[in-house]
């Protein structure tokens, strides 16, 4: 059987509330076996963590750059401890969602630009710390993303390797290589399927298959058929929502313009998320067993 892993979903959103469940049962029945549910500051933890005990599914702990800005400045302590307490629970595959966004004007600019450069370096030291991997926010940011990476790594003593998810790739087809030298799996979504994305869909046909993962980060990026304009919200239209189910259609797009069946891309996709994050790998074939 066909089956899809949805390696970056927020069912805990508000979006959700209400319907997470439903919504994830839903999406089995489309044959997505598993997704992963990233926190994205201190304050939704046990909700990323409970919702992923509920439906089998796995879940990161870590600090979005969006939410550096209000972060407490004992929140890093907190993950630490969070890690610690919950570092048996096999659900817990990641630290993330962490990373470092330059598309918002007010982040690029002191003092905030060094306030989440800060807890984005501070985040990969607990995930060495940790031995997890990692999940990454890359928004205008590749470049000094991967130079956090090779700074933390170096300064460990355990070399350059890396296990992770570069969450919604957008750079450039360099930029993507050195992500996967350092052993990171680049997640493509929503944004694929519309045929204006040419540089993304050059990227999703060119890279090796083996550094591939799908996501959705459901209920944001919806893909082109769910997607609302800047008008059609104008008239009152609320924007698509995006959901885990969607990943079966979304492969179907990638796969086409790769050439190859779903059922291959489903089938590689899977292996990629497993290697990414090896823990979410144990858990499936508890699961399994079960």
């Amino acid at each position: 059987m066909t089956t899809w892993i949805d390696t970056h979903c927020h069912l805990d959103a508000a979006e959700f509330w209400g319907q997470a469940i439903g919504i994830r049962a839903q999406a089995a029945i489309k044959n997505v076996a598993h997704c992963v549910l990233p926190a994205v500051d201190v304050a939704n933890f046990d909700a990323v963590r409970q919702l992923a005990h509920l439906t089998g599914d796995s879940y990161a702990l870590g600090i979005h750059p969006l939410y550096t800005s209000n972060a407490q400045d004992d929140d890093l302590q907190r993950l630490d401890a969070a890690l610690q307490q919950h570092r048996d629970d096999p659900h817990l595959v990641a630290v993330g969602e962490i990373g470092l966004d330059y598309f918002v004007p007010e982040l690029c600019e002191s003092p905030l630009r060094e306030r989440q450069e800060y807890f984005y370096t501070e985040q990969l030291k607990l995930a060495h710390k940790h031995s997890l991997p990692v999940i990454l926010h890359v928004r205008r940011s590749a470049d000094r993303l991967l130079k956090g990476l090779r700074e933390v790594a170096k300064g460990s003593g355990q070399g350059q390797s890396w296990h992770g998810i570069a969450h919604a790739f957008n750079g450039s087809e360099q930029q993507a290589r050195e992500f996967i030298k350092l052993g990171f799996k680049l997640g493509f979504g929503g944004a694929l399927t519309f045929e204006r994305a040419q540089q993304l869909r050059r990227l999703a046909t060119t890279l090796p298959l083996d550094a591939i993962v799908m996501e959705t980060d459901a209920p944001d990026m919806p893909p082109h058929w769910l997607y609302k304009t800047a008008g059609q919200r104008a008239a009152g239209e609320p924007q698509g929502r995006n959901e885990p189910g969607e990943v079966p259609r979304i492969g179907a797009v990638l796969a086409e313009l790769r050439g190859i069946t779903p059922e291959a891309l489903a089938a590689a996709t899977t292996r990629n998320a497993m290697d990414a994050l090896p823990r979410m790998q144990v858990l499936m074939r508890a699961c399994d067993r079960a």
